[in-house]
């Protein structure tokens, strides 16, 4: 799935995304209004409040808001699970409903499958806004039925993975390019500052894999120079 990217600017992050986490789960939500998905993203970014979500799905596209990695603020929880482990995402064109906001479900139910397998999570993982704060959202999929769009999930959840090589290799190419641009999580920042500070690792793309050649250059250096010590 194409996923657009939009992301709020990092001098927004103390209204919008002030945390750093580790996501554990899906909370879906609808927009209860009819504007498309760049519209209700670049809206959260801009507005004052701490209001944020990561994810809006429409008709035609999904746009991510969010670094995955952060927090949102979405599920009227404060500083509850929903809103400090969930991954957000809201479904466009819920006020009107009919066919623009079916094919939104069934867009946002295929990035559930994304992010689920991407994870190695089950449906289990999904969840909806009224379980954290109690409010009837996403109002017009609970309407519809809530088993149902489960049901749209697992539908993609289940499918096959037919990719040729060259895509995914240009998968493969984002995906190494989105971890070289990522920063490093708060907990480690400590351990890998001394990692630089000793030469071991040259401070570059903190996310990104370790080869097996790149351990064994780790390794010499510690065993050998005593680095640290």
């Amino acid at each position: 799935m194409n996923i657009v990217k939009k992301l709020c600017p990092q001098e927004r992050y103390d209204i919008k995304c002030p945390y750093l986490r580790e996501p554990d789960r899906i909370v879906v939500h609808n927009t209860a209004n009819d504007a498309p998905a760049a519209n209700e993203i670049n809206y959260m970014i801009n507005r004052p409040e701490e209001v944020s979500f990561h994810f809006a799905a429409d008709d035609t596209e999904v746009v991510q808001g969010l670094p995955l990695e952060r927090n949102a603020w979405a599920s009227g929880d404060g500083l509850g699970a929903g809103n400090l482990r969930g991954i957000h995402v809201e479904i466009c064109y819920s006020k009107s409903g009919g066919e623009r906001f079916q094919r939104a479900e069934e867009n946002a139910a295929r990035l559930l499958a994304e992010l689920l397998k991407e994870r190695g999570w089950g449906l289990d993982r999904v969840t909806k806004h009224q379980d954290y704060d109690g409010k009837y959202c996403p109002h017009r999929t609970l309407d519809l039925g809530w088993e149902r769009f489960l049901k749209m999930v697992k539908k993609y959840l289940e499918q096959e993975d037919n990719v040729d090589y060259n895509t995914f290799k240009r998968y493969m190419d984002r995906y190494n390019r989105e971890l070289a641009a990522a920063q490093v999580s708060g907990w480690a920042g400590e351990s890998w500052g001394w990692a630089k500070e000793n030469g071991l690792l040259d401070g570059s793309a903190p996310k990104a894999p370790l080869t097996r050649e790149q351990a064994a250059a780790v390794l010499s250096r510690v065993l050998k120079d005593g680095a640290g010590t």
